[in-house]
């Protein structure tokens, strides 16, 4: 499960995917589910840029619902249940494939009766991107655009942290953004696999992220000696 992520630097995350006509979205430290958040896609034929980024709903609502988002949760979408999946079939079958660009996110370990959310990144690059499946609504209003973010099987590292669940995010290789973006339904299921956990850096955050109230770099900040909890320090 993956229900909170950051948002940085939208220039370098324009260049990284080489996109066209994008939007200007706002820098977030604690993007949660339902927000209006950046997906890359693969652009029309014929356009300036083989991407386009835009804006859309996290949280994916399906063509046949007439814009009116599903009660149970669709912000994200479990790599076993994407051919089967009511909500998420569709978009998989018809190669609506998406990169989400991120910098970080958040995941919560049970601490007895507690859960101490850490921050987690990559240690090999600033910017990357999650996997993902966006769809198009009508709505009296017209169309609505969303997305749902793709989850795994926990590497070592995740699944540590996320230990109730032992799930994580789909995090992109850069060498599979093009096959995520364009190949084959054979050549994207190949890119979903667990990121390596050598690859990736966490560390206990303080509880606030938990509210989607707070949105500020301090949320990343690693938690004082003083504030965390001796079974973290293995991390």
């Amino acid at each position: 499960m993956c229900g909170r992520y950051i948002i940085r630097e939208q220039e370098a995350a324009d260049r990284y995917w080489r996109v066209h006509g994008p939007p200007k979205w706002i820098q977030s430290f604690n993007v949660a589910p339902t927000a209006t958040v950046p997906i890359v896609r693969r652009a029309r034929p014929g356009g300036p840029a083989p991407n386009e980024a835009v804006l859309v709903r996290w949280g994916l609502v399906p063509y046949w619902a007439a814009g009116v988002a599903p009660k149970f949760p669709t912000f994200n979408a479990r790599v076993e249940g994407l051919a089967t999946t009511a909500s998420f079939r569709g978009p998989w079958a018809r190669g609506q494939r998406c990169i989400l660009p991120a910098a970080g996110f958040y995941e919560w370990q049970q601490q007895g009766s507690r859960k101490q959310p850490f921050f987690v990144k990559l240690a090999d690059r600033e910017i990357f991107g999650f996997a993902g499946l966006w769809d198009r609504s009508r709505t009296a209003q017209g169309m609505l655009e969303s997305c749902t973010l793709i989850t795994l099987p926990a590497n070592r590292l995740l699944a540590e942290i996320h230990n109730t669940g032992q799930r994580m995010p789909a995090i992109l290789r850069e060498e599979d953004h093009e096959a995520w973006l364009s190949g084959t339904l054979d050549d994207a299921r190949a890119a979903l696999v667990p990121y390596p956990e050598d690859l990736m850096v966490a560390w206990p955050v303080s509880p606030r992220v938990s509210s989607a109230k707070y949105d500020d770099p301090d949320l990343i900040r690693p938690l004082a000696k003083d504030e965390a909890d001796p079974q973290n320090e293995l991390l």
